[in-house]
């Protein structure tokens, strides 16, 4: 059996998955009891269908079934206890829901700590038995600028071990061909010509390689297309960015529900952290409120509890928070660090001025100097934006505009309630991360286009 099949791997680790999950709810029986009582067993056995599709559900959602050397182990402990608390509060729901009164709490909360034991050492073991010496041979095609970009992407602690090489457009053709089929990953940066992306994504495909391509904003306009015969030509068709009205209508309906619920369930929260905020410095307001462009460029007021010194851009003017930006407040590190001061925002959903989902909303200052830029920039105001987004689950605080710029025009795009969904759930993942409101690079040698080719004798 061949461990490196995507599929086959993907299958594996879900049914170890499940497998660690149900072992979990079996020791905390056995922990419990000394014994699986017939009440209780019996309520168990009726919510076993549902805990099942929960936890496929959830870790389909959060990955859990990928392994493959992309992610941390910070990461994949952050995936782990995630998906096992959202597990657990759904299963009591469950229990209360089914009325399968006669599971107990006490088994439900012991087994999520063998969950969490169990999942990460069925992990750890399937890498140990499944990884080869050097994870993986990676090359990128295009300049020295956005070679060092992606590796510092690639530069994981699990790919310490891994081949990177880089060449330039313009290195010989034969050599690259030689390096297609000597790599387990192939990149090709925005930079390089239509024509290399060509050649070399036919040549990956006649040797059963996938290639990843960094997408021009101009191939993302593209996404999405309809493709109609004109007499005997076949074209496509090139959408306008937005929403149509039922989208619009299904997503705003969505927006004011959720919105509410959550308000209300966090509304004592909202009060503690007012209170803790005006305390820190009772002169200045709990709230911050600043002019943001909304939908169609239309300006709006932002809310947000103040996590900076008050008014902190009289001197600089509009910049950017920094690490370890000293205009933050000590309880303004807290509440950025778990993006709580975001939940006020909930007022402007229910308001209409923003939704749950969509590109992060900027100030005019920052959309003209970006405009400037990236000429594609204005399409992000096609939408609402949102209190979290696509940009916000898989980039960081540091991440380039450009490359933000590409998940907010893809979420447009590709805009559906069940992607909204997604990226709701995805959020939980995002507030228990560091790396995403403060991001450090560290720097990996590139191997030169003439290195490349005398290691691989070409």
């Amino acid at each position: 059996m061949n461990f490196n099949n995507s599929r086959t791997q993907k299958f594996l680790l879900m049914l170890g998955d499940i497998f660690c999950i149900l072992a979990a709810y079996v020791s905390a029986f056995y922990i419990r009891y000394f014994d699986f009582p017939d009440p209780n067993w019996d309520a168990f056995i009726s919510l076993l269908p549902w805990i099942i599709v929960i936890g496929l559900f959830l870790i389909s959602v959060y990955e859990l079934y990928i392994i493959d050397g992309k992610q941390t182990l910070t990461d994949l402990i952050r995936k782990i206890l995630v998906v096992v608390t959202m597990l657990t509060f759904l299963t009591m729901a469950s229990s209360y829901l089914f009325r399968a009164f006669a599971m107990p709490r006490s088994v439900i909360v012991i087994s999520t700590l063998f969950m969490v034991v169990y999942l990460f050492v069925f992990k750890a073991v399937f890498l140990k038995l499944t990884r080869r010496k050097v994870v993986g041979k990676f090359l990128i095609i295009g300049n020295e600028t956005n070679a060092e970009q992606l590796i510092t992407k690639i530069n994981y602690p699990m790919l310490k071990r891994s081949e990177i090489t880089c060449v330039k457009e313009g290195s010989n053709m034969k050599g690259i061909k030689q390096l297609v089929i000597n790599s387990d990953y192939i990149i090709l940066c925005t930079d390089i010509s239509k024509e290399l992306k060509s050649q070399v994504i036919y040549h990956a495909m006649e040797h059963n390689k996938e290639v990843y391509v960094i997408p021009t904003l101009y191939e993302l306009v593209l996404q999405r297309a309809t493709t109609s015969p004109l007499d005997d030509t076949l074209v496509m068709g090139v959408k306008p960015f937005g929403l149509t009205w039922e989208k619009t209508f299904i997503k705003r309906l969505f927006d004011i529900v959720f919105s509410l619920l959550v308000l209300i369930v966090i509304s004592p929260l909202l009060l503690v952290m007012a209170i803790i905020v005006k305390l820190e410095d009772p002169k200045a307001s709990a709230i911050y409120s600043q002019e943001r462009l909304g939908k169609d460029d239309k300006p709006f007021t932002i809310y947000k509890f103040r996590s900076m010194i008050s008014d902190a851009e009289s001197y600089t003017g509009p910049i950017l928070a920094s690490t370890n930006d000293d205009r933050i407040t000590k309880v303004g590190k807290f509440i950025r660090a778990t993006r709580i001061d975001e939940l006020p925002q909930f007022f402007n959903v229910l308001k209409g001025d923003m939704s749950i989902v969509g590109p992060r909303p900027e100030r005019e200052f920052f959309i003209n100097k970006l405009l400037k830029e990236h000429y594609h920039y204005g399409y992000r105001n096609r939408v609402k934006p949102g209190i979290t987004g696509y940009a916000q689950v898989m980039g960081k605080y540091t991440t380039v505009a450009e490359d933000k710029l590409r998940f907010d025009l893809f979420y447009i795009r590709n805009y559906s309630f069940w992607l909204d969904l997604l990226i709701i759930l995805k959020t939980f993942l995002v507030v228990f991360d560091k790396s995403k409101s403060e991001g450090t690079e560290t720097k990996k040698k590139v191997s030169t286009k003439q290195e490349a080719l005398n290691r691989n004798n070409i």
